[in-house]
């Protein structure tokens, strides 16, 4: 029963390994997929909008690993040299296959340094999120005309 158990898992294991995909990108939709020897699977998320909340982020450091499939993109808090004693968090949440406004919403989370050294959270001025939501759309736009040849 042992072994039997073991056979298992190594072939579980073993269905596990990575091949040699190539990622394929639809210009007109920005949708991404990953063709393999047994066809293609489509991501879950609209490229343009993904690479540009990376590239309107990247002045912040991430949280953890971006989950292209999952659309999820949560940064680590930032402080601004200018500002010390604020910080912020955003995650980005990119919700369509397709470029659309309303296929990403942003969260934006804020706290303050007290005297004493530790972090409160404190209100987040509501304009931050649309900004931020303004120019990752602004940037998947510009992303997405670098694709288009000049006859479309």
């Amino acid at each position: 029963m042992r072994a039997l158990t073991i056979i298992a898992c190594g072939l579980l294991l073993a269905g596990c390994g990575s091949s040699d995909s190539d990622f394929i990108q639809d210009t007109n939709t920005g949708t991404t997929a990953i063709s393999s020897d047994n066809g293609q699977r489509t991501l879950g998320v609209n490229s343009y909008l993904w690479h540009a909340s990376l590239d309107t982020l990247s002045f912040m450091p991430l949280a953890s690993t971006p989950d292209p499939f999952g659309g999820v993109i949560i940064t680590d808090w930032y402080s601004s040299p200018q500002n010390p004693t604020e910080r912020l968090k955003v995650t980005v949440y990119i919700l369509d296959r397709h470029l659309r406004a309303d296929g990403i919403k942003v969260a934006v989370f804020r706290q303050t340094k007290a005297a004493d050294g530790t972090w409160a959270d404190a209100q987040v001025n509501p304009d931050t999120a649309t900004k931020l939501t303004d120019a990752i759309l602004t940037r998947a736009r510009e992303l997405w005309l670098a694709t288009q040849s000049p006859h479309d």
